[in-house]
């Protein structure tokens, strides 16, 4: 076992466990990253009393702890004597490997290799002992300060200096209403520690040896969280190589099962009996529990914990969430308005005035008879609560809504980037997205020995090979075909709701039952919508497992390139899957139908479907409302709940199962955190945590005119949503790795994206499906006197049922005989006239009037947008004025550090100059007597430019 050995005189001492769980066996180094994998031995156990490992290891509760160059002797007497004393080990002769025993015995060789190569870049490991047939065993890493300083600096992380200085507050009422603000959300606020003098920030400074008296270094084990610390292993773990199989780090070793799974650990255990207190247990008391719903989130401590992705995650959910208050409140009003003005409506008292007796062309042909407008008096005046001159107004807020959201977190980044140290963030310094990954470095391989590039001559034409637009050619091809074959599934699936529809409602058209009958519309609408939401959510878990798969076969060659390229592709499979049935309804619906005598018809049978009396804005209201509710209940909150808890079932009887029940005397019977850690969901990202809040964003946004309660919604939404991702991470989740990010990155286009589409639906819904362009237009236009009375009339045209075909007159009428003429909602010319059933001049006028409306209302809202985009600056007053004061802080600072170090210098000339004079012999190193100069009580820091490594 190369740079391990077995501590068989100490055997007992290993039976302790480490008090936190965080820490090696010796309970001084700290546990900052952990591998797992599984081991299968080649051989059955050797009869009892012939070379058995009860024998060989003198004490099974041994551990393999490496140890550098410590004990290398001993390695090779312990390990030949194991070789001679276990037959079955590498080495010995006679033996014949299974195909399972060779892949195994190749895991092993590479697992090998690749820690002795970490043990090389400065990583102490400490090992289980593989004491059963097959199982379990981690792989503990630790950094020494060696290796944390050396890599902090090559990777430039920010670090703490001595120097602090004074944070200028806004003054004037700013500062009053901000101190109101304060003491009247105090009871909201959650309780976690916070820096003993807020005006005050510490200035930070890329970590530099050769400047280590500049860092506030109090502890050299504290100095670097825990958080940082797996960071920088994280780093070393990925651009460390073994030569077998050729792999490119321990991504590539997790790719090809050599490692389960490589994980910085959780800070203990979120709830127990024991009294200490970790940031983890913080986090869960005041942020992860349904408890703490009314108390702001504790965003520093999220990003000091998880990093500063997934912080700036919470915050924008946290600022999203905030925002929908007001927007929820507005939409109320808007629904009341409604309610309220619902009795004052003319054209709905006129249409359910029975007196006006409106005789309507049957529905459907032959079995459907003539039918009284006023028996749709309740989908009338239902229409109105979402149909009334309010929407208007709510569309215009929604779309600055949107803008103002956009501007206030670009306001919240930037303050963001200022208190934790993110406005000078260097792209080398982002390097965890960086690095190539696996499936691009196997690709890359395979065209290396193609092309028979590995053996050349020239080792730089090696290094520039790259993979060119023919090698991804295909995977190109396969995006665009599956692409279009996924959106027009969505449009079939679409199309198949439809074609149930107009049979359903043909079908129960037959029925003898009357109550039937009159409800066919809502028996068809209701059960449609659900067909909608169930395809929906099928076809969303579908698309997001094919866009996954789509950019997998593109071989990004980075992880950040790969993360944009499927947010792209599932956003675009997803965006048409959620709205291709609410688009359908909003404007597609009724608008082919035909007229009476001219129907259009599928299927040679059955007529288009059209539009309730008072329109397809009620019809659009329900099929958004149940869509958002169910995708949020179910997809949501259900499987976001359910799903992690059934993957981590089947993950813990898969392991029961495949592990062997034999007493492992080197386990605790309490199970260490690497333990409980590993039983734990790996993190895989953020997309789909971003996805969800981005659709809800786009119901929200896109076709608020229609449902003014989606805000409000989306908000008792988010505030369970905040909690529940919260838990998630805390509870249910591996601890992610720590991520430095200065913004959301490619989410922000497409909710600004959204935010700009938001006004061009809108404008299109309350033109084209809502009557406030008719209604406008005969009020000012066609009423005699200036209200809306006889607004009913003027939108339904006459037709004469002689024209009707035959065989599609109403079979049992009750009152054909006395009918002559039904109506019908269009504008089209009477029977009487030349030009019979065409469209009228009133048709065009209201058409031209919609086209006016959408230029008009498109271009008043985005230059309102514009401009309270420009009157909102990104960057915070008092924040610019910060980041300046900032660099001249640094400037002074070191100006100064410098001036003292040179007048320390020129003393130590003098005194020695000194000592030359009056003859002293004990002279000194002047550069020597420099660098032992900082002296602690725990140690000195001496010329740390003797330790710089090159890597």
């Amino acid at each position: 076992i190369i740079n391990n050995y077995l501590d068989g005189t100490q055997g007992g001492a290993t039976d302790k466990v480490s008090p936190s769980g965080m820490h090696f066996w010796d309970s001084k180094r700290k546990v900052d990253y952990v591998l797992a994998y599984h081991y299968r031995k080649r051989l059955a156990r050797p009869p009892p009393g012939v070379g058995s490992p009860e024998r060989t290891c003198r004490s099974t509760s041994l551990a393999l702890v490496s140890n550098g160059g410590t004990g290398k002797g001993r390695v090779k007497d312990d390990g030949q004597r194991a070789l001679e004393e276990w037959p079955g080990l590498p080495g010995v002769e006679g033996i014949v490997l299974s195909p399972l025993d060779t892949l195994e015995e190749e895991k092993h060789l590479q697992r090998e290799e690749y820690e002795r190569n970490l043990v090389e870049a400065g990583l102490e490991i400490e090992k289980d002992p593989e004491n059963k047939s097959q199982g379990l065993s981690f792989v503990r890493i630790h950094a020494p300060w060696q290796v944390l300083s050396r890599e902090a600096e090559l990777l430039k992380i920010k670090m703490p200096t001595k120097k602090m200085y004074e944070i200028t507050a806004e003054g004037g009422i700013l500062k009053t209403l901000n101190e109101i603000w304060c003491k009247l959300t105090e009871p909201l606020q959650p309780q976690v520690p916070q820096p003993e003098n807020t005006k005050m920030k510490i200035l930070s400074y890329p970590f530099s040896r050769e400047k280590i008296y500049l860092y506030d270094i109090k502890d050299k084990d504290t100095f670097f969280d825990n958080a940082t610390r797996s960071r920088i292993v994280r780093e070393i773990l990925k651009r460390t190589s073994t030569k077998a199989r050729n792999s490119m780090g321990i991504n590539t070793l997790i790719a090809n099962n050599v490692y389960d799974a490589a994980y910085p650990l959780h800070d203990g255990e979120y709830e127990g009996q024991n009294d200490d207190m970790n940031e983890r247990k913080l986090l869960y008391r005041e942020w992860a529990r349904y408890g703490a719903f009314y108390k702001f989130q504790p965003i520093h401590l999220i990003r000091k914990y998880f990093g500063e992705k997934i912080g700036l995650y919470f915050a924008w959910l946290g600022l999203y969430t905030e925002f929908l208050i007001p927007s929820s409140v507005v939409g109320i009003i808007v629904f009341l308005y409604g309610c309220i003005t619902i009795e004052s409506d003319i054209p709905s008292k006129e249409m359910c005035d029975e007196r006006n007796a409106f005789t309507m062309c049957p529905l459907c042909d032959k079995f459907c008879d003539y039918w009284n407008l006023s028996s749709a008096c309740a989908t009338a005046r239902a229409s109105h609560l979402f149909d009334n001159p309010a929407t208007v107004f709510f569309s215009i807020f929604m779309a600055l809504w949107a803008t103002m959201f956009l501007e206030q977190w670009k306001r919240l980044q930037m303050r963001l980037s200022y208190f934790w140290d993110l406005t000078g963030l260097e792209e080398e310094e982002v390097s965890f997205l960086s690095h190539p990954r696996p499936e691009y470095e196997t690709k890359l391989l395979q065209k290396k020995l193609k092309n028979k590039n590995i053996t050349t001559e020239d080792p730089n034409k090696d290094e520039k090979e790259k993979l060119t637009c023919s090698d991804r050619m295909p995977g190109y091809a396969a995006n665009f075909g599956l692409i279009l074959f996924m959106i027009m599934l969505t449009f079939s699936a679409v199309f198949g709701v439809i074609v149930y529809r107009i049979t359903t409602a043909a079908a129960l058209s037959f029925s003898t039952n009357e109550t039937t009958r009159s409800n066919v519309r809502v028996t068809v609408t209701a059960t449609a919508v659900i067909i909608n939401l169930v395809v929906i959510l099928i076809l969303d878990e579908i698309y997001g497992a094919v866009a996954k798969w789509l950019t997998e076969i593109e071989i990004p060659k980075t992880e950040k390139t790969f993360e944009e390229r499927l947010i792209l592709k599932a956003f675009l499979l997803k965006f048409v899957n959620s709205y291709a049935p609410i688009f359908y309804v909003a404007f597609f619906k009724g608008r082919f139908v035909g007229r009476p005598g001219r129907y259009m018809y599928v299927f040679e049978g059955y007529r288009m479907e059209e539009c309730a009396p008072g329109g397809c804005l009620m019809e659009l209201c329900i099929q958004l409302s149940i869509i958002m509710l169910g995708k949020q209940l179910i997809q949501n909150n259900l499987f976001e709940i359910g799903i992690p808890k059934l993957k981590k079932l089947f993950r813990k009887l898969k392991d029961e199962r495949t592990e062997p029940k034999e007493m492992d005397t080197s386990q605790s019977k309490d199970p260490q955190q690497w333990d409980l850690d590993y039983i734990l969901e790996p993190f895989t990202g953020l997309t789909p945590e971003y996805m969800e809040m981005i659709i809800q964003f786009g119901f929200v946004t896109l076709f608020v005119a229609s449902f003014p309660l989606a805000p409000l919604f989306a908000l008792l939404n988010n505030i369970i949503e905040v909690r529940l991702d919260a838990k998630k991470f805390v509870t249910e989740l591996r601890r992610p790795d720590t991520v430095r990010a200065k913004d959301i990155g490619i989410w922000y286009d497409i909710l600004s994206g959204i935010g700009k589409l938001s006004v061009i639906i809108n404008a299109f819904v309350i033109a084209v499906t809502s009557d406030f362009i008719p209604r406008l237009m005969y009020q000012y236009a066609y009423s005699q006197n200036g209200t809306m009375h006889g607004f009913i009339n003027h939108t339904l045209s006459y037709f004469n049922v002689s024209h009707l075909k035959a065989g599609t007159q109403p079979a049992n009428s009750l009152f054909a005989q006395d009918v002559l003429f039904c109506r019908f909602k269009d504008y089209r010319e009477p029977p009487w006239s030349p030009n019979q059933y065409e469209f009228s001049k009133q048709y065009w006028a209201v058409l031209s009037a919609r086209l006016a409306f959408v230029i008009l209302f498109q271009n008043l809202v985005m230059f309102l947008s514009v401009l309270v985009d420009w009157m909102i600056p990104d960057i915070p007053k008092d924040i610019s004025q910060q980041i300046k004061k900032e660099k001249t802080v640094i400037v002074d600072f070191f100006l100064k550090e410098e001036h003292e170090k040179l007048k320390l210098i020129e003393s130590f000339m003098a005194r020695d100059k000194r000592k030359h004079k009056s003859g002293t012999k004990s002279r000194r190193s002047r550069a020597a007597s420099f660098s032992q100069f900082n002296r602690s009580p725990k140690g000195s820091f001496t010329s740390f430019s003797s330790q710089h490594t090159v890597v």
